[in-house]
């Protein structure tokens, strides 16, 4: 039962990564750099041909075109990244590095839902999750991880161990022993 706990807590962390994105990050400017754009005004859309790369504090966001819009009829904003692959990175509060890349990188701001498509993988703090398409509610931290079904394609998670992880942290000292106080 204990290795079961343990699974599920190692899963949940993998598939929280919003939920522990820096606050800072939402709250600086995005800055779009690319070879060019085009706006078409009347039907809310902008395409930045590339590459195209995006930030906003430590997100970092890379792309062969990158696609901005609103759903006709609907309030919500719509991101869609391509690429060989579109890449996706941003630094976690905790200090660790988190990572997403897929032919298509789809983030609808209303649901606040992200798709990964094509060659999809997450990967926080050396946990991975690849398939052909991830779907993640950042809301709800509902992750959903499809393969295409056929042949040897399949959904694969690596799980680290906990040891992995608590190395992987940025303060901890590396190589360093740990000095007993000596109890008078």
């Amino acid at each position: 039962m204990k290795q079961n706990n343990v699974l599920l807590a190692s899963l949940m962390l993998i598939m929280s990564m919003s939920a522990f994105a820096k606050v800072d990050d939402l709250k600086q400017e995005v800055k779009i750099k690319a070879v060019s754009q085009t706006a078409d005004i009347k039907n809310n859309q902008i395409i930045f041909f590339g590459p195209v790369e995006v930030t906003q504090g430590s997100i970092k966001i890379h792309a062969d075109q990158l696609r901005a819009f609103s759903a006709e009829g609907e309030n919500s904003k719509i991101l869609v990244a391509t690429g060989n692959p579109a890449t996706y990175s941003q630094v976690l509060d905790d200090g660790r590095p988190a990572s997403a890349s897929a032919k298509e990188i789809r983030y609808d701001m209303a649901s606040r839902t992200l798709t990964l498509k094509g060659k999809a993988s997450l990967d926080q703090a050396g946990s991975q999750v690849t398939g052909n398409l991830i779907r993640y509610n950042i809301i709800q931290q509902k992750l959903i991880a499809e393969s295409t079904g056929s042949g040897d394609d399949r959904v694969i998670t690596i799980i680290q161990p906990e040891s992995y992880q608590d190395d992987a942290k940025p303060d901890a000292p590396a190589d360093k022993p740990v000095k007993k106080q000596d109890s008078k």
